[in-house]
Protein backbone atom coordinates (compact mmCIF):
# COMPACT_ATOMS: atom_id res chain seq x y z
CA UNK A 1 0.00 0.00 0.00
CA UNK A 2 1.27 3.53 -0.54
CA UNK A 3 2.60 5.16 2.66
CA UNK A 4 0.58 8.43 2.56
CA UNK A 5 1.98 11.16 4.82
CA UNK A 6 -1.83 12.59 5.51
CA UNK A 7 -2.63 9.40 6.93
CA UNK A 8 0.71 8.55 8.71
CA UNK A 9 0.40 11.68 10.63
CA UNK A 10 -3.45 11.23 11.11
CA UNK A 11 -3.18 7.54 12.74
CA UNK A 12 0.33 8.50 14.68
CA UNK A 13 -0.79 12.06 15.81
CA UNK A 14 -4.21 11.00 16.64
CA UNK A 15 -3.35 8.40 18.34
CA UNK A 16 -1.17 10.33 20.69
CA UNK A 17 -3.58 13.51 21.58
CA UNK A 18 -6.56 10.84 22.53
CA UNK A 19 -4.65 8.28 24.50
CA UNK A 20 -3.54 11.62 26.74
CA UNK A 21 -7.46 12.66 26.36
CA UNK A 22 -7.94 9.00 27.77
CA UNK A 23 -5.22 8.89 30.86
CA UNK A 24 -6.41 12.40 31.63
CA UNK A 25 -9.98 11.37 31.85
CA UNK A 26 -8.95 8.46 34.20
CA UNK A 27 -8.31 11.24 37.05
CA UNK A 28 -4.57 11.21 36.13
CA UNK A 29 -3.16 13.98 38.85
CA UNK A 30 -2.40 17.28 37.00
CA UNK A 31 -2.19 20.60 39.13
CA UNK A 32 -5.50 22.13 39.09
CA UNK A 33 -4.43 25.92 38.29
CA UNK A 34 -6.17 27.00 34.73
CA UNK A 35 -2.53 27.67 33.04
CA UNK A 36 -2.12 24.31 33.23
CA UNK A 37 -5.21 23.00 32.53
CA UNK A 38 -5.39 24.92 29.57
CA UNK A 39 -1.64 23.84 28.88
CA UNK A 40 -2.23 20.14 28.84
CA UNK A 41 -5.55 20.81 27.13
CA UNK A 42 -4.10 22.38 24.23
CA UNK A 43 -1.12 19.43 23.75
CA UNK A 44 -4.00 16.56 23.78
CA UNK A 45 -6.61 18.14 21.81
CA UNK A 46 -3.51 19.60 19.30
CA UNK A 47 -2.47 16.43 18.64
CA UNK A 48 -5.50 14.97 18.31
CA UNK A 49 -6.49 17.93 15.54
CA UNK A 50 -4.14 18.01 13.90
CA UNK A 51 -4.33 14.27 13.23
CA UNK A 52 -7.47 14.59 12.29
CA UNK A 53 -7.32 17.64 9.89
CA UNK A 54 -4.22 15.96 8.58
CA UNK A 55 -6.29 13.39 7.22
CA UNK A 56 -8.51 15.11 5.37
CA UNK A 57 -5.72 15.88 2.58
CA UNK A 58 -5.99 12.08 1.77
CA UNK A 59 -9.45 12.76 0.39
CA UNK A 60 -10.02 13.19 -3.06
CA UNK A 61 -12.33 16.22 -2.07
CA UNK A 62 -11.03 17.60 1.43
CA UNK A 63 -14.17 20.37 1.51
CA UNK A 64 -16.60 17.13 1.15
CA UNK A 65 -14.96 15.43 3.96
CA UNK A 66 -18.16 16.11 6.38
CA UNK A 67 -20.32 13.86 4.15
CA UNK A 68 -17.90 10.65 5.67
CA UNK A 69 -20.23 10.99 8.56
CA UNK A 70 -23.33 9.90 7.29
CA UNK A 71 -21.94 6.36 6.17
CA UNK A 72 -21.65 5.63 10.13
CA UNK A 73 -23.82 2.31 9.38
CA UNK A 74 -20.96 0.46 7.27
CA UNK A 75 -18.28 2.52 7.48
CA UNK A 76 -15.67 2.41 10.31
CA UNK A 77 -14.09 5.76 8.48
CA UNK A 78 -17.79 7.26 9.42
CA UNK A 79 -17.30 5.58 12.86
CA UNK A 80 -14.37 7.15 13.94
CA UNK A 81 -14.83 10.68 12.77
CA UNK A 82 -18.24 10.98 15.07
CA UNK A 83 -16.59 9.43 17.76
CA UNK A 84 -13.66 11.73 17.41
CA UNK A 85 -16.07 14.88 17.39
CA UNK A 86 -18.06 13.55 20.29
CA UNK A 87 -15.40 13.03 22.06
CA UNK A 88 -13.47 15.90 21.90
CA UNK A 89 -16.88 18.13 22.84
CA UNK A 90 -17.13 16.00 25.81
CA UNK A 91 -13.67 16.83 26.78
CA UNK A 92 -14.44 20.17 25.73
CA UNK A 93 -17.33 20.64 29.01
CA UNK A 94 -14.84 18.76 31.11
CA UNK A 95 -11.99 21.40 30.76
CA UNK A 96 -13.97 23.89 30.95
CA UNK A 97 -15.35 22.67 34.18
CA UNK A 98 -11.77 21.66 35.46
CA UNK A 99 -10.66 25.45 34.14
CA UNK A 100 -13.60 27.02 36.14
CA UNK A 101 -14.49 25.31 38.78
CA UNK A 102 -11.07 23.92 40.04
CA UNK A 103 -11.98 20.11 40.08
CA UNK A 104 -12.80 17.42 37.77
CA UNK A 105 -16.00 15.68 36.66
CA UNK A 106 -15.41 11.74 37.43
CA UNK A 107 -18.40 10.68 35.81
CA UNK A 108 -17.09 12.91 32.82
CA UNK A 109 -13.49 12.14 32.72
CA UNK A 110 -14.87 8.20 32.79
CA UNK A 111 -17.22 9.15 28.94
CA UNK A 112 -13.95 11.12 28.13
CA UNK A 113 -11.26 7.76 28.54
CA UNK A 114 -14.48 5.61 26.65
CA UNK A 115 -14.81 7.55 23.77
CA UNK A 116 -11.05 8.14 23.36
CA UNK A 117 -10.43 4.45 23.30
CA UNK A 118 -13.86 3.80 20.80
CA UNK A 119 -11.75 6.70 18.29
CA UNK A 120 -8.53 4.66 18.41
CA UNK A 121 -10.10 1.42 18.09
CA UNK A 122 -12.64 2.41 15.41
CA UNK A 123 -9.81 4.22 13.79
CA UNK A 124 -7.79 0.78 13.95
CA UNK A 125 -10.70 -1.15 12.57
CA UNK A 126 -10.85 0.96 9.15
CA UNK A 127 -7.44 -0.84 8.39
CA UNK A 128 -8.35 -4.19 10.29
CA UNK A 129 -11.61 -5.33 8.40
CA UNK A 130 -10.03 -5.35 5.00
CA UNK A 131 -9.65 -8.84 4.19
CA UNK A 132 -8.09 -7.98 0.57
CA UNK A 133 -4.99 -6.76 3.01
CA UNK A 134 -3.99 -9.92 4.70
CA UNK A 135 -1.20 -8.14 6.66
CA UNK A 136 -3.97 -6.08 8.65
CA UNK A 137 -6.66 -8.24 8.83
CA UNK A 138 -5.73 -9.30 12.26
CA UNK A 139 -7.62 -8.72 15.77
CA UNK A 140 -3.90 -8.04 16.99
CA UNK A 141 -4.05 -4.45 14.81
CA UNK A 142 -6.40 -2.87 17.13
CA UNK A 143 -4.54 -4.45 20.13
CA UNK A 144 -1.10 -2.66 18.79
CA UNK A 145 -3.33 0.70 17.92
CA UNK A 146 -4.38 0.94 21.60
CA UNK A 147 -1.41 0.15 23.08
CA UNK A 148 0.53 2.71 21.39
CA UNK A 149 -1.92 5.25 21.66
CA UNK A 150 -2.37 4.66 25.25
CA UNK A 151 1.60 4.14 26.00
CA UNK A 152 2.34 7.90 24.08
CA UNK A 153 -1.00 8.99 25.63
CA UNK A 154 0.44 7.91 29.24
CA UNK A 155 3.94 9.50 28.80
CA UNK A 156 3.06 12.63 27.15
CA UNK A 157 0.41 12.71 30.88
CA UNK A 158 3.68 12.08 33.03
CA UNK A 159 5.52 14.71 31.90
CA UNK A 160 2.67 17.26 32.89
CA UNK A 161 1.48 15.28 35.95
CA UNK A 162 2.44 16.02 39.83
CA UNK A 163 5.84 14.38 40.10
CA UNK A 164 5.71 11.25 42.04
CA UNK A 165 1.94 11.64 42.66
CA UNK A 166 1.24 8.20 43.50
CA UNK A 167 4.27 8.06 45.99
CA UNK A 168 8.03 6.34 44.81
CA UNK A 169 8.13 4.85 41.28
CA UNK A 170 4.69 3.94 41.04
CA UNK A 171 4.49 6.19 37.87
CA UNK A 172 7.66 5.55 36.29
CA UNK A 173 6.65 1.31 36.70
CA UNK A 174 3.52 2.08 34.82
CA UNK A 175 5.32 3.35 31.65
CA UNK A 176 7.92 1.06 31.48
CA UNK A 177 5.42 -1.84 31.26
CA UNK A 178 3.60 0.38 28.97
CA UNK A 179 6.43 0.57 26.57
CA UNK A 180 6.94 -2.55 26.95
CA UNK A 181 3.49 -4.36 26.37
CA UNK A 182 3.01 -1.82 23.46
CA UNK A 183 6.67 -2.84 21.41
CA UNK A 184 5.74 -6.78 22.59
CA UNK A 185 2.54 -6.34 20.78
CA UNK A 186 4.49 -4.97 17.88
CA UNK A 187 6.91 -7.59 17.59
CA UNK A 188 4.21 -10.24 17.82
CA UNK A 189 2.51 -8.46 15.31
CA UNK A 190 5.13 -8.39 12.69
CA UNK A 191 5.71 -11.64 13.57
CA UNK A 192 2.43 -12.54 12.11
CA UNK A 193 2.50 -10.25 9.11
CA UNK A 194 5.73 -12.38 7.87
CA UNK A 195 3.47 -15.41 7.73
CA UNK A 196 0.61 -14.06 5.93
CA UNK A 197 1.43 -12.49 2.82
CA UNK A 198 -0.42 -12.75 -0.34
CA UNK A 199 2.14 -15.40 -1.21
CA UNK A 200 1.04 -18.01 1.58
CA UNK A 201 -2.50 -17.17 1.08
CA UNK A 202 -4.88 -18.87 -0.90
CA UNK A 203 -4.61 -16.23 -3.21
CA UNK A 204 -3.34 -15.58 -6.53
CA UNK A 205 -3.70 -14.32 -9.98
CA UNK A 206 -5.69 -17.55 -10.94
CA UNK A 207 -8.62 -16.37 -7.72
CA UNK A 208 -7.76 -12.35 -8.50
CA UNK A 209 -8.79 -12.86 -12.47
CA UNK A 210 -11.36 -15.56 -11.67
CA UNK A 211 -9.77 -17.54 -14.72
CA UNK A 212 -8.28 -20.63 -12.29
CA UNK A 213 -11.01 -22.96 -13.37
CA UNK A 214 -10.28 -22.76 -16.55
CA UNK A 215 -6.83 -23.55 -16.24
CA UNK A 216 -3.23 -21.96 -15.45
CA UNK A 217 -2.89 -18.47 -15.37
CA UNK A 218 0.00 -16.13 -16.29
CA UNK A 219 -0.12 -12.50 -17.25
CA UNK A 220 0.47 -12.34 -20.79
CA UNK A 221 0.13 -7.77 -20.83
CA UNK A 222 -0.44 -5.85 -17.78
CA UNK A 223 -3.83 -4.71 -17.78
CA UNK A 224 -2.94 -1.09 -18.37
CA UNK A 225 0.07 0.19 -20.15
CA UNK A 226 0.30 3.36 -16.99
CA UNK A 227 -0.09 3.39 -13.97
CA UNK A 228 -3.40 4.56 -12.52
CA UNK A 229 -4.99 4.80 -9.47
CA UNK A 230 -4.90 1.76 -7.98
CA UNK A 231 -1.51 0.90 -9.14
CA UNK A 232 -0.52 4.13 -7.24
CA UNK A 233 -2.17 3.77 -4.05
CA UNK A 234 -2.80 -0.19 -3.56
CA UNK A 235 0.34 -1.62 -4.87
CA UNK A 236 4.22 -0.26 -3.30
CA UNK A 237 7.17 -2.42 -3.03
CA UNK A 238 10.02 -2.41 -0.50
CA UNK A 239 12.92 -3.97 -0.29
CA UNK A 240 13.33 -6.42 2.28
CA UNK A 241 16.67 -4.68 3.58
CA UNK A 242 15.12 -0.90 3.71
CA UNK A 243 12.06 -2.51 5.33
CA UNK A 244 14.67 -3.89 8.01
CA UNK A 245 16.27 -0.76 8.41
CA UNK A 246 13.44 1.07 9.19
CA UNK A 247 12.38 -1.38 11.66
CA UNK A 248 15.82 -1.02 13.83
CA UNK A 249 15.19 2.64 13.83
CA UNK A 250 11.73 2.56 14.62
CA UNK A 251 12.32 0.18 17.28
CA UNK A 252 15.13 2.24 18.83
CA UNK A 253 13.84 6.08 18.72
CA UNK A 254 10.28 4.67 19.52
CA UNK A 255 11.38 1.70 21.83
CA UNK A 256 14.24 1.68 23.39
CA UNK A 257 14.98 5.64 23.84
CA UNK A 258 12.03 6.33 25.55
CA UNK A 259 12.86 3.41 27.63
CA UNK A 260 16.25 4.95 28.40
CA UNK A 261 14.71 8.36 29.10
CA UNK A 262 12.30 6.65 31.82
CA UNK A 263 15.16 4.18 33.68
CA UNK A 264 16.95 7.44 34.23
CA UNK A 265 14.32 8.92 35.46
CA UNK A 266 13.82 5.82 37.35
CA UNK A 267 17.19 6.42 39.03
CA UNK A 268 17.00 9.92 39.93
CA UNK A 269 19.20 11.43 36.90
CA UNK A 270 16.02 13.12 35.28
CA UNK A 271 12.52 14.53 36.65
CA UNK A 272 9.63 13.03 35.62
CA UNK A 273 9.39 16.05 33.03
CA UNK A 274 11.44 14.49 30.98
CA UNK A 275 8.56 11.62 30.01
CA UNK A 276 7.44 14.60 27.61
CA UNK A 277 10.76 13.96 25.70
CA UNK A 278 9.77 10.01 25.85
CA UNK A 279 6.97 10.86 24.23
CA UNK A 280 8.18 12.61 21.61
CA UNK A 281 10.68 10.32 21.38
CA UNK A 282 8.35 7.69 20.81
CA UNK A 283 6.13 9.55 18.57
CA UNK A 284 9.37 9.96 16.01
CA UNK A 285 9.78 6.37 16.01
CA UNK A 286 6.33 5.52 15.04
CA UNK A 287 6.34 7.32 12.14
CA UNK A 288 8.41 5.52 10.82
CA UNK A 289 6.46 2.53 12.30
CA UNK A 290 3.49 3.55 10.35
CA UNK A 291 5.66 4.14 7.50
CA UNK A 292 5.53 -0.14 7.32
CA UNK A 293 2.59 -0.42 8.43
CA UNK A 294 1.53 0.53 5.73
CA UNK A 295 4.38 0.21 3.15
CA UNK A 296 4.48 -3.51 3.65
CA UNK A 297 1.22 -4.55 3.28
CA UNK A 298 0.29 -6.17 0.64
CA UNK A 299 -3.56 -5.42 -1.35
CA UNK A 300 -4.84 -8.81 -3.22
CA UNK A 301 -5.39 -6.45 -5.91
CA UNK A 302 -1.77 -6.42 -7.02
CA UNK A 303 -2.20 -9.81 -7.58
CA UNK A 304 -4.13 -8.80 -10.74
CA UNK A 305 -1.50 -6.18 -11.72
Amino acid sequence: MHPAISVILFSVLSGAGFGMLAIIGLDFPFRDNPANVFVISFVGVGLAVAGLVSSTFHLGRPAKAWRAFSQWRSSWLSREGIAAVATLLLYGIYALWWMIEGERLAWLGALVTIGSVLTVFTTSMIYAQMKTVPHWNTKFTPVVYLAFSLCTGFLLAAGFGINNAYGGNSVVIVAIAALLTAWAAKTFWWQRAKKSSLANSTSSTATATGLGKIGKVRLLERPHTGPNYLTKEMVHIIGRKHASRLRQIAMVIGGLLPLAIVLLIFIGLLPQGAMAAAALAMIIGLFAERWLFFAEAEHSVSLYY
